[in-house]
């Protein structure tokens, strides 16, 4: 378990913050992660990687020269929000456009294209590579939906040094993906991680037994075995990716790079003795390793497990895994020394936003937003264990703190704003940002967008009224499910936002107060809800794991209908209060 952190919201910051005062020699911190604290040559393409936090050396132990020129880090096992991802490319840009990397989780997908679509509107060249290296998360049919887990390391290693050497973003672009295709991981688990605050790890693991493909960010394993020896771990892991050798290459005097990576808690001593019989088995089969790397690379806090990863080589990609690097957590030969002068320490600085004008009747409509957001926060604070209980069943268990760091950030901006004077629109936008940038993950990037939807329909001018939100409801709905693809049936928090937008913009249209429509909605959206206990996961993290969430309700869906009955009795109470005047 995790036991050094003060108030477990602020572990990744407080992290983050003395990581960089521990390695200014490589990094400086910037809103968003971390980038080099060293010179990079001019005109050149900046890669900039990111992820949640809870994996190091990922992703900021991967910054440096011949590495990445910046990490964006995220809460917790929660991708980095959009706005991260930006400060930290901003702040990173060589002037010759910037390359994403990251790993194939569906927040990550959201936020880092966010981000590249800003970027690309500033004219910066920007591009990504999505890493989709585990074998057991999606079949070979379906390479895409794989996820990324050690196979990060090999291309972000090789598109690095592209980048260093001067190429440009589209032979770097065609070298990363080379890279992802000849990248295959496997690995297991012993048991499960346990994050910081909580009780009780993430997932666990019969005594005596290990969990076979499990995920690093504590997502269950696709089966379960006896613990093996040594020997039988290694010829497991090896056996398994060698039923994948990449299209057009044979096993017989190919050259690869063998990876094997602890996860936590697996002791260096354990991953040599599996590591000796990996060697012979590679050998066997005709193989020479080239550079075998074996230690903590991309890590889940205290969880015991292990993956093996095998990067096949070609001559350009073995001359770039060999090329110099120098970061906090991966050195090999030496950089130019001029490069490792310090820069010059300039920072992106915070900048406060301004305030439009609105009306007073906005106004005061911005003060009911900020009573409905202060429920919000009051019910998901009362309910957060019960959420990441429900989510760690087929997902990785973080929902609850997620929606945590989400709504509080909402609450303190939409504070600020009214304070400032700042109409319903603005209130709600400014809460949306807060909320998508510190919660992160995918229901960061969609509650974001569900109160920019809203806020966009009521405006600055006008008091919010009943036809309104029934509008921004409806835009809320219409915005997740383009952008996260989502449908009604999928398990996901769509199951509940259609129903309830459905039932809101019924009862509006048959002439009710918004009170009254609300409250007959939020009924629908419990219904709803709960329904989805019977559902079968079609998207996010869940999918690999579906039979195990069998009979469990969603757990962004569950939360979606907690907030709204939450709001609904906000609104009873400002209905109660304009009948008292």
């Amino acid at each position: 378990m995790t036991r050094l952190f003060n108030e477990p919201s602020a572990f990744a910051d407080e992290m983050i913050e003395g990581f960089a005062a521990s390695h200014g020699r490589w990094v400086k911190r910037v809103s968003g992660g971390v980038v080099r604290n060293t010179k990079s040559t001019p005109d050149t393409v900046a890669l900039v990687i990111g992820g949640g936090s809870g994996h190091y050396p990922a992703f900021a132990g991967l910054v440096g020269q011949g590495l990445a020129h910046g990490a964006a880090m995220g809460n917790l096992f929660a991708s980095p929000s959009a706005q991260q991802v930006y400060n930290v490319a901003k702040a990173a840009n060589n002037g010759a456009g910037v390359l994403l990397g990251y790993g194939n989780y569906a927040g990550d997908v959201l936020h880092f294209n966010q981000a590249q679509d800003r970027l690309r509107k500033e004219g910066i060249d920007c591009r990504s590579i999505a890493v989709t290296d585990d074998v057991s998360s999606a079949p070979l049919a379906e390479r895409a939906k794989r996820r990324g887990i050690a196979g990060d390391l090999t291309v972000f290693k090789v598109a690095a040094a592209a980048a260093e050497a001067g190429h440009s973003m589209d032979r770097i672009m065609d070298i990363a993906e080379r890279a992802n295709d000849r990248t295959r991981s496997f690995g297991v688990a012993f048991t499960g991680c346990t994050l910081p605050g909580a009780d009780h790890p993430l997932f666990s693991v019969p005594e005596g037994r290990m969990a076979v493909g499990m995920g690093i960010h504590g997502e269950p394993g696709i089966g379960e075995t006896d613990i093996p020896t040594a020997d039988e771990l290694a010829e497991l892991l090896v056996s398994k990716l060698l039923t994948e050798v990449p299209e057009g290459l044979e096993t017989k005097g190919a050259r690869v790079v063998p990876i094997l990576n602890g996860l936590g808690s697996i002791k260096y001593e354990e991953l040599f003795v599996v590591y000796r019989r990996v060697a012979q088995l590679l050998a066997g089969a005709g193989l020479e390793p080239v550079d075998p790397q074996v230690g903590e690379l991309v890590t889940s806090f205290d969880m015991a497990g292990t993956s093996l990863t095998l990067f096949w080589l070609d001559d350009e990609l073995e001359t770039l895994w060999n090329a110099p690097a120098d970061a906090p957590a991966f050195r090999r030969g030496a950089v130019a020394a001029e490069a490792l002068d310090a820069s010059d320490g300039s920072e992106l600085a915070d900048v406060e936003l301004s305030i439009p004008d609105a009306t007073e009747e906005s106004r005061a409509g911005a003060v009911r937003v900020l009573a409905a957001l202060g429920a919000a926060k009051a019910v998901v604070d009362a309910n957060a264990d019960e959420l990441g209980r429900i989510d760690a069943i087929a997902g990785d268990g973080d929902h609850g703190i997620g929606m945590e760091r989400g709504v509080r950030a909402a609450v303190d901006a939409a504070r600020d704003a009214v304070a400032r004077g700042a109409g319903a629109a603005t209130t709600l936008h400014f809460a949306a940002d807060a909320w998508a940038d510190k919660a992160g993950g995918t229901s960061g990037a969609l509650w974001g967008m569900a109160l920019r939807a809203v806020g966009d329909a009521v405006g600055d001018t006008e008091a919010p009224d009943a036809g309104a939100v029934a509008a921004g409801v409806a835009g809320a709905a219409a915005a997740i499910m383009d952008f996260g693809k989502a449908k009604p049936g999928d398990k996901t928090l769509v199951d509940v936002l259609v129903p309830f937008r459905d039932a809101l913009a019924a009862g509006v249209e048959a002439g009710k107060s918004l009170t009254d429509a609300w409250g007959a909605a939020a009924t629908v959206a419990q219904q709803a809800a709960e329904d989805t206990a019977a559902l079968l996961p079609l998207m996010g993290r869940a999918r690999p794991h579906a039979e195990k969430s069998l009979g469990t309700a969603d757990a962004g869906a569950v939360s979606m209908a907690l907030i709204v009955r939450a709001v609904h009795n906000t609104l009873i109470e400002q209905t109660a209060i304009k009948e008292k005047a």
